[in-house]
């Protein structure tokens, strides 16, 4: 590790140099992960009063290291914080209860759980860090000695003790009769690693000699040999995701990762042994559970975390759901479960991570977790516990996934931000590759025709690959064209029309319903039709004909997909004026067949308004939502009321 630090660029104040050194430390993967890690400084403010109080800036709960900034700091009142260092018990809530009233500013966020220890060290500037190098080297069942050899006295050793009041008392105990003049910082064996001195910069210059001393000792190793991606039908990641949805009690996200060091690890004679020994340290059980699943028994999974519940549980304990959040398969690669597409994402780094220290640690000896009733303990930590309870309920499309067709403008656009807006993560399609710039983690552009049948076909697999299934489809890709009567017909135009409005979704609904059956609530579609089907406008006969097409095929669907759960509805818009289809010229022709202005033609509708997508959209998913589940086949106008429609 080298050190990144910058005299130049570091702020004048403490408090800006440890938000700089925090950032540092944050860009280090190996260092920090998600969260993890925190820092703190000692100075002298002045309170409301005017007179100088000595203050701990902490990292607050919530915020990461790569990217804090001052307000992520929590000031406390120093002196409160040693005063609760001389009690010998204190539990965890009412510890934070504490550390909250000692804040100068209500509106900081709760400090870190390690808050105490930082008010111990009387050094200016304390940095912690969840350093994969050391979790390598103190996961072992020798860690201490191993520590001890590699970094001397140069630290103070302090065995695993659970984040929280109880390390703090340890450590209040251990560090002051252990500490001298040459004491660089503190290995937290399993857990991490403390520096401190007397200014911001030298305590990360320690970190920085430490870390790389224990990365020298590991060594690089040789690199895995290529591996070729395992081709893997997405309908065997869908299968797999109904499967964890049903363990979880709820729709659950799946991402798949697969390099060289993933396929090397994957290979392993000894893997199940590896990777059932436990998570790297304490704080990743929150995002991983205490193993993976190996293969793809689901359900003997789910029966052997009941299991260890049942095994560790104390009184008063509500179990979480018991679905795996990793699953290690040759065939598939690394693959992660969450509620969101964040959620799996992180599983996914962290596990990436703990593959580098198991490798690591099993070249220097044996890959040594922490006991399971102490990895349960922080997986069920009464302040995890006070999170779940404080946590307001997801938003109702959580862990569902929406593939979206004209996604790029218009309704198709409203649809996919309202499918959003309501937790579900979104595949957009549309042959403007430029409408669909988001790198969001709930979100994914393809650009693609949707008459291009092996587009299309890909964009499937991309939808399960990326978020591991499908479980609503929106056609709403259209095109509207020329206005002319039939006996003008250019049969260009009316086969254009039949292909993006009919053929193209008839296509992608026979080769989406296998995803579909597979919804944990049930597939929904729905198709975007229109107001033509039943009150047709002169020069508009491809497109209402395509329209009517269209419909059919959804009323056909719904007939035949009701057996399998899924529900296919359609929407007839009509005076939806903020869309592709309409252009200036086109505006300009209905309105003159209808003797009005554009303005006038605009609201032509029995409530005089003016429709938007955006009010399409939320009616999509509306018909997505539980309050339609008793609905499928159903033609649903959004047009202001029409007469010839009434």
């Amino acid at each position: 590790m080298r050190s990144r630090w910058d005299d130049d660029a570091a702020p004048p104040d403490l408090l800006g140099q440890c938000v700089y050194a925090s950032r540092l430390l944050g860009a280090e993967s190996t260092l920090v992960l998600h969260g993890g890690g925190n820092t703190s400084v000692k100075d002298v403010v002045e309170d409301v009063t005017g007179d100088p109080v000595d203050v701990l800036y902490v990292k607050g709960s919530g915020w990461d290291l790569a990217s804090i900034e001052r307000a992520g700091f929590a000031p406390l009142r120093l002196a409160r914080l040693r005063a609760l260092l001389a009690m010998t018990t204190l539990s965890d809530r009412q510890m934070m209860n504490e550390l909250r009233c000692a804040s100068l500013d209500a509106s900081s966020p709760d400090a870190s759980v390690e808050t105490l220890l930082h008010a111990l060290l009387p050094d200016v500037a304390v940095l912690h860090s969840h350093a994969d190098a050391l979790i390598a080297l103190t996961n072992q069942p020798d860690g201490a000695d191993l520590a001890r050899r590699v970094l001397g006295e140069d630290v103070i050793l302090v065995p695993y003790v659970m984040p929280g009041f109880d390390l703090a008392r340890h450590c209040a105990v251990a560090v002051p009769r252990e500490q001298t003049a040459r004491t660089l910082g503190i290995v937290l064996l399993n857990h991490g690693l403390f520096t401190f001195a007397g200014t911001v910069r030298e305590a990360y210059q320690r970190h920085v000699g430490l870390i790389s001393r224990i990365e020298d000792f590991l060594g690089g190793g040789p690199a895995p040999p290529p591996a070729d991606k395992p081709r893997v039908a997405g309908l065997e990641l869908a299968r797999l995701r109904r499967e964890v949805a049903d363990a979880a009690g709820a729709p659950m996200i799946l991402r798949r990762r697969h390099n060289d060091r993933i396929a090397q690890f994957l290979g392993r004679h000894d893997l199940t042994s590896l990777a059932g020994r436990g998570s790297a340290t304490p704080d990743h059980v929150i995002r991983t559970k205490r193993v993976p699943l190996i293969g793809r028994d689901v359900p003997a999974y789910a029966a052997a975390y009941r299991a260890y519940f049942a095994a560790h549980a104390r009184p008063g304990l509500t179990m979480l759901d018991p679905a795996p959040r990793v699953i290690l398969d040759p065939a598939l690669g690394l693959v992660t479960a969450g509620r969101r597409p964040r959620d799996a994402d992180i599983a996914a780094e962290i596990y990436e991570h703990t593959i580098d220290i198991i490798t690591a640690a099993e070249g220097i000896g044996r890959y040594t977790a922490l006991p399971a009733a102490d990895l349960f303990d922080v997986e069920y930590w009464d302040l995890e516990q006070a999170k779940l309870c404080r946590a307001e309920p997801p938003a109702e499309f959580t862990g569902e996934v929406a593939l979206v067709t004209g996604a790029a403008s218009g309704i198709g656009r409203a649809c996919a931000a309202a499918l959003r807006r309501r937790g579900a993560a979104v595949v957009a399609l549309d042959v403007d590759g430029a409408g669909l710039a988001d790198d969001a983690p709930d979100f994914l552009g393809i650009q693609a025709d949707v008459t291009d049948t092996l587009a299309v076909s890909a964009a499937l697999d991309a939808a399960a690959e990326r978020f591991g299934g499908i479980d609503v489809v929106v056609a709403a890709a259209g095109v509207f064209p020329p206005t002319r009567e039939v006996r003008e017909l250019a049969m260009e135009d009316w086969r254009r029309a039949m292909a993006v409005n009919v053929d193209s979704v008839a296509y992608l609904l026979s080769r989406a319903h296998p995803y579909l059956a597979l919804a944990p609530r049930g597939g929904r579609v729905v198709l975007i039709a229109s107001k033509n089907v039943v009150a047709p406008g002169p020069g508009a006969a491809a497109y209402s004909a395509s329209k009517a097409a269209l419909t059919q095929l959804g009323r056909v669907s719904a007939l035949e997909w009701a057996q399998d759960g899924i529900r296919v509805n359609m929407l007839h818009p009509d005076a939806v004026f903020d869309t592709g289809l309409w252009t200036p010229e086109l505006l300009e022709s209905r309105a003159a067949r209808y003797a009005l202005s554009v303005a006038e033609y605009k609201r032509r509708n029995l409530l005089r308004m003016e429709v938007s997508s955006a009010a399409v959209g939320e009616l999509c998913a509306e018909l997505c939502s539980q309050r339609f589940a008793a609905t499928t086949g159903a033609q649903i106008p959004i047009d202001g009321g029409n007469d010839r429609v009434i």
